[in-house]
This record gives structure tokens, C-alpha cells and sequence, in this order.
């Protein structure tokens, strides 16, 4: 098990370095991709650069996350730093899909898996199969759901849960009341 000091890994710098290593790309690919140099990235990533928000634009499309999910919502208390997410505080993270709202539960992206809190908004749907070199589990806390795992359909309700291995997958949420799932992810994605 992975122990590190909470004052170095709750930084922007060291959820850049997450999300690049969780897409297998190496300091000159991201580098390459932003059209900036292997020193800087790795100066950002050691928080010694501060990227611009324009840098964050194009960190943020290199990686497919949104540019808000790069953003601190609320500073945690010294001592909560790197082990309490206050609920008031989460991140917004995702696919940024239309009817799913999804919020890190993780203190931070340093982690070996990161938990996700998504809301699945009654119509929304993820029509086009995603699939993605991950180990994935999901636990239904409300609502009804349901997904697509390897070309077969479950409806999922309050209670249930259901792992993803990389198998390609989508869901929809065509009942009446939001759908809210626990979502955690081997290595981390957003």
C-alpha cells in the first residue's frame, strides 16, 4: 500500500502527474501535446510553474477532464488536508455528459483508485459504448439505473452494484428520479 505525506499530494501538480500516468503518457507526449517542454510540464507537476488558466485549458483537453475538475472548490482545514472531502467541497470531475454529475469523493487523484460520486439525471443517457483499460466497481445508493456491460442490459436499483473490467459499457437512466452511484476506478480516469 502507497503511503504519501497529504501536503504533497493534495496539489494541482500532483493530480496532473496522476491523470498523465493513469493515460500511460510519458513527460515528452503530454509535453508534445501542449506544445510546451518536458522541463516545464515537470515543473508544473513538481509545483515550482504555475500554469495559466489557458495552460489549464489545454492540460485539461490533453487529459480529457474538464477544466473545472483541476480546480480546488474548498480549501480543507490543515489537518483535513489529504484525508476528509467535506461534502460541501468535492470536485466536480467527468465526462461532462449531459444529465450526469459527477463529484471525487478521493481527497486527491494520487491514489491508486479514486471514488466518485455520480448522479444520473432521469432521462440521461450514454448512448455510444465506452470501454477503458480500468477495474471498476459501482454500488447504487438511490434510484434505478440501468447499464450495459458487454453488450448485455442489467436494471440496477438501491443495493445493488456491478464491476466493470474493462469491458465495453453505457448506461441510461430512463425512470423518474435521479439515479445516485458510488463509482470507485483502478487506476484513476479523471
Amino acid at each position: 500500500m502507497r503511503h504519501t505525506r497529504p501536503e504533497t499530494t493534495n496539489t494541482l501538480g500532483a493530480d496532473l502527474r496522476a491523470l498523465r500516468k493513469a493515460r500511460g503518457l510519458t513527460l515528452a507526449a503530454l509535453a508534445d501535446a501542449l506544445n510546451r517542454s518536458v522541463g516545464w510540464i515537470s515543473q508544473v507537476e513538481r509545483n515550482i510553474s504555475e500554469p495559466s488558466i489557458t495552460d489549464l485549458r489545454h492540460f485539461a483537453r490533453a487529459l480529457d477532464v474538464s477544466v473545472s475538475s483541476l480546480f480546488r472548490q474548498e480549501a480543507a482545514e490543515a489537518s483535513e488536508q489529504g484525508f476528509i472531502v467535506r461534502a460541501g467541497a468535492r470536485r466536480p470531475i467527468g465526462s461532462r455528459a449531459a444529465g450526469l454529475v459527477e463529484e471525487l469523493l478521493s481527497p486527491d487523484l494520487t491514489d491508486d483508485f479514486e471514488v466518485v460520486h455520480s448522479t444520473f439525471e432521469p432521462g440521461a443517457s450514454l448512448d455510444e459504448p465506452n470501454a477503458r483499460p480500468t477495474q471498476e466497481v459501482g454500488y447504487v445508493t438511490s434510484g434505478k439505473l440501468d447499464i450495459e456491460i458487454g453488450g448485455v442490459w442489467h436494471r440496477l436499483t438501491r443495493g445493488d452494484s456491478f464491476r466493470i473490467r474493462g469491458e465495453a459499457y453505457r448506461w441510461r437512466n430512463p425512470y423518474p428520479d435521479p439515479a445516485v452511484v458510488i463509482w470507485v476506478i483502478a487506476p484513476p480516469v479523471y
